[in-house]
């Protein structure tokens, strides 16, 4: 690991023997399965608790929380950047981490006063009598909600960097570990996510929306308790400095060099620049590359000192990998769009079936335990089976490359918006009640889609990101499912806007999914699904690696931690 770059706690030097590795990961495992113990069933609950509790309509309830999840993905890059550029991430988690338990005290605390929620009705057969939170009520529901999305995006922007960093790719044996640690990272969230769609979403049901989200609150302080609890192990990167900043560098000096020719010695120019500033020996040095030639001239030396007059290679080859990866990023968001709304439709969908297993009632939401449970067993059987049977065959160091693992979620994703339409289709025609279990094979597909294309995203951006660009890079990801979000948001409106004729409302602006048309919205999701993802193979197929995929681990960038 280069002198420099990591410290140990209160900024010692580092031992092996204590810090970093497995024990240090430990920390991040638990914490991430409590933290996701209180963030999954949250996630898909809440919709019930603004329809049923606040009473907004089912457009509203779903865009609510599907603007609470691109909310949080974009503070993540706030989160990121501070943490990359200023702030250690063990740090980072432990100042805003906090803001998490005071939002979910909060809406523990509405929840409980009945003088800040509506008066409870029945939204189905009392409508006239039922009265939308509005007011101060309001304003202190979306203060609690966007509070504790703040805290959220900080700390899911540091976690997995931070776990990563516990890793010395030049150890073989740590390099091994942590080719798999963001499968297991995933595989923390999903069990987290089953244990809190048991316990949780039966505590919000049944006991209370104030005990279930006060136990929240507890949760989360227990989890920043163990976080601080591992400081003496963990192996931390001390910031290096704003990316952002050399990227804009980088783009200014090119732009006034623009009219220079570039020399054709220009590696021997490159060599010659260090860094100011910096220590030299934590520098990562990148290989020049033959795409966006016009960002070398960045390099020519004009015989003027500092950064905004001449650039390193490093700098240059950072900045065209993050322009390269731009497309990418795009391309995926528009594909996971159907993602996100299928996960939170079905949750509205299920409770309008027969939840009732014998003498059993299960809540919808709990049914989001079926592609977790999924998750739980594929994960292990994917990383220690399938991933090596495949990279005998492929050459690959994860079987199949990261794009192509992230185009069979994708695909997953169309597939189970059209069974989702054709499911909600016989829901409405059917004259008994439908069982609830109907919804299983779309739920199995959204599994399968998270088992690849959401633990395929996170390897890509953190794998092909510079050294110092991991937290950011890690950021990109949540973002890019928070901007998803947003256009599920978008899209829901323009349907709404386009099938809304004289007093009659959209498709989804029904009091109940029995008076709105979301079978036919299923549709349009998958046509969009379609057309986002035939994109995606466009950028994809001719996206090239920034590290040869088809390279042992071992010899890719020695240098990363």
């Amino acid at each position: 690991m280069a002198a420099g770059s990591f410290v140990a706690w209160r900024g010692s030097s580092i031992n092996k023997e204590v810090h970093g590795g497995v024990r240090a990961a430990w920390f991040m495992y638990v914490v991430t399965v409590l933290m996701n113990t209180v963030i999954v069933p949250n996630m898909l609950n809440l919709v019930t608790y603004f329809h049923g509790t606040m009473h907004m309509g089912v457009s509203d309830s779903a865009t609510t929380v599907t603007n609470l999840v691109g909310a949080t993905c974009g503070f993540a890059l706030i989160g990121a950047f501070l943490s990359d550029s200023y702030i250690m991430r063990s740090t980072t988690i432990l100042l805003f981490g906090p803001l998490m338990f005071l939002g979910y005290g909060l809406l523990a605390l509405q929840a409980h006063l009945p003088s800040l929620h509506p008066a409870p009705c029945n939204v189905e057969a009392e409508l006239s009598n039922c009265k939308e939170v509005h007011g101060w009520n309001a304003t202190l529901l979306y203060a609690s909600l966007y509070i504790n999305a703040f805290g959220d995006g900080f700390v899911r922007s540091c976690m997995p960097s931070l776990g990563a960093d516990q890793f010395d790719h030049r150890d073989p044996i740590e390099s091994r570990q942590k080719s798999s640690f963001f499968n297991w990272y995933t595989f923390g969230i999903s069990l987290g996510g089953f244990i809190g769609l048991i316990f949780i979403v039966w505590l919000e049901n049944y006991k209370g929306w104030d005990i279930g989200l006060g136990v929240c609150a507890i949760l989360i302080l227990f989890g920043l308790l163990i976080v601080a609890a591992g400081l003496p192990f963990y192996r931390n990167q001390v910031p290096e400095g704003s990316p952002l900043t050399r990227i804009l560098q980088v783009l200014v000096v090119a732009c006034k060099n623009r009219n220079l020719e570039l020399p054709e010695k220009l590696e021997e120019a490159q060599e010659s620049i260090t860094e100011t500033g910096t220590r030299t020996q934590s520098v990562e040095v990148l290989s020049q590359t033959k795409s966006l030639k016009f960002l070398d001239k960045a390099c020519i030396d004009r015989g003027k000192d500092g950064d905004w007059a001449v650039c390193t290679a490093t700098k240059v080859e950072e900045t065209k990998i993050v322009l390269c990866v731009l497309p990418i990023f795009f391309s995926s968001m528009i594909a996971y769009v159907s993602n996100t709304i299928v996960f939170i439709f079905t949750v509205q969908q299920g409770g309008m079936t027969n939840t009732r297993l014998g003498k059993v009632h299960v809540s919808p939401a709990t049914l989001f335990i079926i592609p977790t449970t999924f998750q739980m067993i594929m994960l292990p059987v994917y990383d220690r089976f399938i991933v090596p049977f495949l990279r005998k065959r492929t050459g690959y160091v994860g079987g199949i490359t990261h794009l192509q693992r992230i185009a069979i979620g994708f695909a997953s994703m169309i597939l189970a918006s059209v069974i989702a339409a054709v499911v909600e289709k016989k829901r409405k025609e059917a004259v008994v009640q439908m069982s609830l279990f109907w919804l299983t094979p779309q739920f199995f597909l959204l599994g399968v889609s998270d088992v690849t294309s959401f633990t395929g995203l996170l390897e890509f951006f953190n794998s092909e990101a510079p050294r110092g660009m991991k937290s950011i890079a890690t950021a990109l990801f949540w973002c890019e499912i928070g901007l998803a979000s947003l256009m599920a948001t978008f899209l829901v409106d323009v349907v709404n806007r386009v099938t809304r004729h004289g007093h009659e409302g959209g498709w989804l602006e029904g009091t109940s999914l029995n008076s709105s048309h979301l079978d036919l919205f299923y549709w349009v999701v998958a046509v969009v699904g379609l057309l986002g993802f035939l994109n995606y193979l466009y950028w994809a197929k001719k996206y090239v690696y920034q590290h040869n995929p088809r390279m042992a681990e071992q010899s890719v960038d020695h240098d990363l931690p």
